[in-house]
């Protein structure tokens, strides 16, 4: 019997024209800039979304209430070359508290040239958020999901003629 195992990853890349160290900076110190603000798990909208450049920190959302929500972990941290979180997010979009039951997704920044730099995204271990995690795979995999963030994240050193 062969059997067919769904792949439980996601890979995403861009490349920007920025020097490697501009476009680290910009990706974790200006996260908000590019996630949409729809995207959250709030009952209100949110004000800013906050990235903590720090192992131990998190990526959260405040909302106009004050409420926050803290929906990534930083698992490593090393500037300008790799970024490493987890996705506290279960399938059914609510905040997943078992560590266990993440996934994970690796940011790593690639020079290219002096200039230019090559962003790799991959959105791994998805099978850990266990019964329905194909349904977040394909949702990060999505148009709304890592492809629009990467796009938003180009738009940003898009050279205005």
């Amino acid at each position: 019997m062969n059997t067919t195992i769904p792949v439980a990853s996601v890979r995403q890349s861009v490349v920007v024209e920025a020097p490697i160290e501009r476009a680290f900076k910009v990706f974790t110190e200006d996260f908000g800039s590019f996630k949409p603000p729809e995207h959250n798990l709030l009952a209100v909208p949110i004000v800013e979304t906050v990235f903590e450049t720090r192992v131990g920190g998190h990526i959260y959302d405040r909302g106009t209430d004050g409420s926050e929500c803290r929906w990534a972990r930083v698992l490593a941290y090393e500037p300008p070359n790799w970024v490493l979180l987890s996705w506290n997010i279960n399938p059914q979009w609510q905040i997943e508290t078992d560590p266990a039951k993440t996934s994970e997704w690796e940011v790593r920044f690639i020079a290219e040239t002096a200039s230019r730099t090559r962003v790799e995204l991959e959105h791994r271990h998805l099978e850990r958020h266990g019964q329905g995690w194909e349904s977040e795979r394909d949702g990060v995999a999505g148009d709304q999901g890592w492809p629009l963030y990467l796009k938003r994240f180009a738009d940003l050193f898009a050279v205005k003629a």
